[in-house]
């Protein structure tokens, strides 16, 4: 099954490149972690600035709206 976001960003050609290299099992393990210090630095700086948790959530689908975009979750 093909990606609806494949092809579609700024970022996606090297997204898909990358993949296609390090193989879609090993991909998937860096984007998680990737995605994961995302949201700890996105946690981090709404502690820092007091905001509480549906404000934090909210940077974070916009975040994930940003990757879409751009090409990330290509």
């Amino acid at each position: 099954m093909k990606n609806i976001n494949e092809g579609k960003g700024l970022f996606a050609p090297v997204v898909v490149f990358t993949r296609n290299i390090i193989g879609k099992k090993r991909f998937n393990q860096l984007r998680g972690k990737a995605i994961a210090l995302h949201s700890q630095v996105i946690t981090e700086f709404c502690k820092s600035i007091g905001a509480d948790a549906k404000q934090r959530q909210g940077l974070i689908r916009l975040a994930k709206k940003n990757g879409e975009r751009l090409g990330f979750l290509a």
